[in-house]
């Protein structure tokens, strides 16, 4: 018997090119988001990464519109989808027939590609002395809000200046590698089987 190809794809690199479970992916990713998303925008979010097949995604789109749980509509003179109540309540509902991780993985992909279009101008990095050492601590803003607020411990000013440098080089990065390891964090679960 020939070994099944699928046993060796992990979770994270499978992709959707079922119909139905790409309508259902994109109305989850639209309802967790809570965010209009443009035809380019959610067109990157669901594709480049490899998430949904380009052709899929398409169709789905269409079906979407056609059976009333997405519209296109203008924002602030700006074209967006935005879910329906009805592609809401599909959202919730019929989650769980899509893998959990392709789940997570758009998710992250969208959490990502938010962060990289925010300007620089969001980011502020600041090196902050201590009595020993100094602190980098960075935030990552959003209009009002506040994303991320986080300080990283280095043993000197050259050190703290090698840390704010590499944040800077790249904040959305930054940003989204955190994102992507609290994404897909799990509880860590012990083997309590004993060998004998």
């Amino acid at each position: 018997m020939f070994p099944n190809p699928e046993d060796h794809v992990s979770e994270n690199m499978k992709s959707v090119s079922d119909l139905y479970e790409a309508e259902v992916l994109l109305a989850y990713f639209l309802n967790r988001s809570e965010r209009p998303c443009t035809p380019a925008q959610l067109t990157e979010i669901a594709t480049a990464e490899g998430v949904i097949n380009y052709f899929v995604y398409n169709e789905a789109i269409e079906k979407m519109i056609e059976n009333g749980s997405l519209i296109l509509t203008e924002k602030e003179g700006t074209e967006v989808y935005e879910l329906t109540e009805k592609g809401r309540n599909g959202a919730n509902d019929l989650k769980k027939i899509v893998l959990k991780s392709i789940r997570d993985r758009i998710y992250a992909a969208g959490l990502r590609l938010f962060a990289k279009l925010r300007s620089e101008s969001s980011v502020d990095c600041q090196i902050e002395p201590l009595e020993k050492g100094c602190s980098v601590h960075t935030r990552f803003k959003d209009k009002n809000a506040e994303l991320m607020d986080i300080s990283i411990y280095a043993t000197d000013e050259d050190q703290a200046a090698f840390i704010k440098s590499k944040i800077m080089k790249d904040p959305s990065g930054f940003y989204g590698k955190i994102i992507d390891y609290v994404i897909s964090n799990e509880e860590y679960v012990p083997d309590i089987t004993t060998e004998e």
